[in-house]
């Protein structure tokens, strides 16, 4: 089904998004690791995992829509030298998410493509629900200090 090219160059930036969220989770995944707090790892390993279906379901609408899948091109990729930059990082990623997907849902109902509008919409739920995790751990972080925090991170 030859879809619009708006829409398509839209689902591409969003790819873009999620390949780099997934490099930038992986690399705070595998530091975190490294640091010893094996339960933030697992955290984000997981969170790069959800990414990974993202952009599996946007390459695949992509084709189906007859485009071609961009997966050459990342966006700005932010590594936090710390648990406390690396949270502010990955709101601030998240955040951007929320606003791409909200705009190319309204793209997508005003191409009237509301099989591409739905997929979007369950991507946002995700996205939605990474931005809670986030700031619920950084809300752990201001009640219990980060040191204390750190302590409940380790096996």
């Amino acid at each position: 089904m030859k879809g619009n090219q708006e829409l398509i160059d839209v689902l591409n930036s969003l790819l873009a998004d999620e390949l780099s969220a997934i490099n930038q989770y992986m690399v705070h995944s595998e530091m975190a690791e490294d640091w010893g707090y094996h339960k933030l790892h697992e955290h984000l390993e997981k969170r790069a995992i959800t990414e990974m279906k993202h952009a599996e379901k946007l390459i695949g609408r992509i084709l189906f829509l007859e485009g071609m899948p961009v997966v050459s091109k990342l966006k700005e990729i932010k590594i936090g030298t710390d648990v406390e930059k690396q949270l502010t990082h990955d709101l601030a990623a998240e955040m951007g998410a929320v606003k791409a997907y909200n705009d190319a849902i309204i793209l997508a109902g005003e191409a009237r493509d509301f099989v591409t509008q739905d997929m979007l919409q369950e991507i946002l739920n995700d996205e939605d629900h990474h931005i809670d995790e986030i700031e619920e751990l950084k809300d752990q972080i201001s009640h219990m200090t980060l040191p204390v925090f750190l302590t409940t991170q380790v096996t």
